[in-house]
């Protein structure tokens, strides 16, 4: 047999069928949904008075639309009390497991399901969101589906589907001290564009990939939509069965040792090849963000904006322009020294317990400036309690943040939750388009080591300087 790819592999496990003409019938392993895609998609099934094929194999819970308020309710947001009632009401219907708010297990859907075994190597899943690639980081097949493709999927379990070409980015080096997997995603997308990944799968692969911690494999996995790409890999490793097991729905016993022995085969064979490949030198890559309103708009921290003058063409330049004007922002300027009104620190990218680790690391002892508004929001039930339980939360409330309940939150703004317009925010999302936070809205994206910088000195700052402020 021909050296196959680790998307070779995963894809060929689930061909149910050969459609012709290029299309194939795939199997769905999981099927994940939340408060804003779920209702539409149960209840376009019940409508057409269809059961759900494998109802075991979906699961749900409220996480878009649900308010981040601490002590918040279903109806703390009234639109996202309606779509909640919905989703509980449905789930119940059909007998899809529902995680719901205050329970354990609940928050942002593409935390939920790694933390909880749901999500395993090997896999194909399926969610009514980009971010879906996000389950990648474990080595699973991952990706968004429109609300068609999910009715579909759950009246069948399947999808037609077309086999996407394949990019591997390789990533050679190590990563510098206090530069993190946020980074080196926001230094692929500004250097290969958001339409790289354009109609591809990518697996990450190289020596700094395989030093990623799982957690950090998703974080890069969670930006390769923003690279135009459906479905980002990275092969599970001894890290990704450590991370899996004793997880409460990840397998036991003689069924763990015989997952295991699958796992360990799902990696590209040697002299596999693909549609195209790029090398990333990340030992070159310092703390990075997003000056502009694309996640291609990205600076190194200590480095200055672009001059759109210098674009290739009469359209990149104004588009550049555009960028820059509703940045506020003035081209040659340094990026250092840029004043924030907010901080936040969440979303699917961002929200693990690693990642409130990493920033508590940075605020502890230290306060949030007089002029910025600070949130923490973490990912799920689970990570906020682990991090009670470590003190995290006493760390950033004593540093003037608010420690809020699971979600999505400042991330996508459809929870009642945005930044007021005109008002510049440090974001560890993944999105800074034109209104994503908000009407108006002015997003960097960051690590959340650069963000709690940003929190405690106000302004866009180096964090390896740090160390030399006044605590």
């Amino acid at each position: 047999m021909d050296p196959r790819t680790l998307f070779d592999k995963l894809w060929d496990a689930h061909v149910i069928r050969d459609l012709g003409g290029g299309w194939v019938l795939l199997h769905i392993d999981r099927h994940l949904l939340h408060d804003l895609s779920g209702p539409p998609a149960l209840a376009d099934v019940v409508a057409r008075g269809l059961p759900l094929h494998d109802p075991q194999l979906t699961y749900c819970t409220a996480d878009h639309a649900v308010s981040s308020r601490p002590g918040r309710i279903a109806t703390t947001f009234p639109l996202g009390g309606k779509l909640h009632a919905d989703l509980r009401r449905l789930s119940s219907e059909l007998g899809v497991r529902m995680f719901d708010l205050g329970e354990a297990g609940q928050g942002i859907v593409h935390v939920m399901g790694p933390e909880l075994g749901i999500v395993l190597p090997g896999m194909t899943v399926i969610c009514g969101d980009s971010h879906t690639c996000t389950n990648g980081g474990l080595g699973a097949l991952a990706f968004g589906v429109g609300s068609s493709e999910s009715t579909h999927a759950l009246a069948t379990q399947t999808l037609r589907m077309q086999k996407p070409r394949q990019l591997r980015i390789r990533c050679e080096g190590s990563l510098r001290a206090g530069v993190t997997a946020k980074d080196l995603a926001l230094h692929i997308i500004g250097t290969l564009g958001t339409a790289a990944g354009t109609g591809h799968a990518i697996e990450f692969c190289g020596p700094a990939v395989e030093a990623l911690e799982v957690e950090e494999r998703m974080t890069l996995c969670n930006l390769a939509v923003e690279l135009g790409a459906r479905s980002g890999l990275v092969a599970p490793d001894e890290r990704t069965i450590q991370y899996v097991m004793g997880r409460p729905f990840a397998p036991r016993g003689a069924e763990l040792d015989q997952a295991i022995a699958s796992w360990r085969t799902l990696r590209s064979d040697e002299g596999s090849t693909v549609d195209r490949e790029h090398t990333i030198d990340a030992g070159s890559i310092r703390p990075t963000l997003t000056w502009g309103i694309s996640p291609e708009h990205t600076v190194q921290i200590d480095a200055v904006v672009p001059d759109p003058a210098e674009a290739a063409d009469e359209g990149h330049r104004r588009v550049l322009e555009d960028a820059l004007a509703y940045m506020g922002l003035q081209a040659g300027q340094a990026m250092a020294g840029v004043p924030v009104d907010w901080v936040f620190i969440g979303s699917c990218a961002n929200s693990r317990l690693s990642d409130l680790r990493a920033a508590a690391q940075v605020v502890r002892g230290r306060r949030v400036a007089p002029s910025v508004t600070a949130w923490v929001v973490p990912g799920s039930e689970n990570v906020k309690r682990a991090a009670e339980a470590e003190g995290l939360r006493e760390v950033f409330e004593g540093a003037g943040f608010q420690w809020r309940e699971p979600g999505c939150s400042l991330c996508v703004a459809a929870n009642g939750e945005q930044i007021p317009p005109g008002q510049r925010c440090v974001s560890t999302s993944n999105r800074n388009f034109i209104g994503r936070q908000g009407p108006g809205a002015r997003t960097h994206l960051a690590s959340p080591v650069v963000a709690a910088a940003a929190a405690i000195c106000g302004a866009i700052v180096d964090p390896m300087n740090l160390p030399e402020l006044e605590r």
